[in-house]
């Protein structure tokens, strides 16, 4: 199946919501279906920005100065635009991401206290216009959520899954604020089955590209 045009989604939430998963599942689905779709994620994505990811995901909390971090990403993404995500979608394919500027504004804008101006400023430089057609967020209790991420191999948790529980508390709230102020959002409520989501995600799915 071509599609008509290309068509963006995302998956945005916090740490242990279980998006990754579902963004993979999505991907399968489509592969099933005969329809054209990549998933990617942030940051990451290309070679060189799998390379920066490597920077911000290791290491200790405290590793960068704010503003260092919202450039990073932000450098991440510009590459992941330039060499993954426009091209595909001028294919007229589906790109699925696995994180996009949402994250940004939530982790670096109220998680660490860059201003949401400045992210905005940024945003528009690098993202040439391009944005999301729909957004699922992912909410869960964060106790739940930060139980998920502490039964994984301490070894190879991420910077971001060792900040303390009021950080991933805001990350959260965040991500709650964006329902309804933009038709794109969506949310899921990630403490049902797996099950459950990918067949909720779907239904949605099937609206947006039929």
């Amino acid at each position: 199946m071509i599609n008509k045009k290309g068509v963006f989604i995302t998956f945005e939430g916090g740490e242990g919501t279980g998006k990754s998963t579902q963004s993979k599942l999505l991907y399968d689905y489509f592969n099933k279906k005969n329809i054209n779709s990549i998933l990617t994620r942030e940051p990451g994505g290309c070679k060189e920005s799998e390379e920066i990811r490597n920077l911000l995901v290791n290491g200790e909390i405290n590793k960068w100065d704010p503003i260092t971090e919202a450039l990073l990403h932000n450098a991440a993404r510009k590459e992941h635009i330039k060499q993954i995500i426009k091209p595909t979608l001028l294919q007229n394919k589906i790109v699925i991401c696995d994180r996009f500027i949402d994250s940004t504004m939530a982790y670096q804008g109220v998680g660490l206290g860059v201003s949401s101006s400045f992210l905005n400023t940024l945003s528009k430089e690098i993202t040439e216009n391009i944005k999301p057609d729909m957004t699922f967020i992912f909410d869960i209790d964060i106790d739940i959520s930060l139980k998920r991420v502490k039964k994984r191999d301490k070894n190879n948790m991420n910077r971001y899954e060792k900040f303390d529980q009021s950080f991933h508390s805001n990350i959260r709230e965040y991500f709650r604020s964006l329902i309804n102020t933009e038709e794109r959002y969506i949310l899921i409520d990630a403490s049902k089955s797996i099950e459950e989501i990918h067949l909720q995600i779907t239904n949605y799915i099937n609206l947006l590209i039929n």
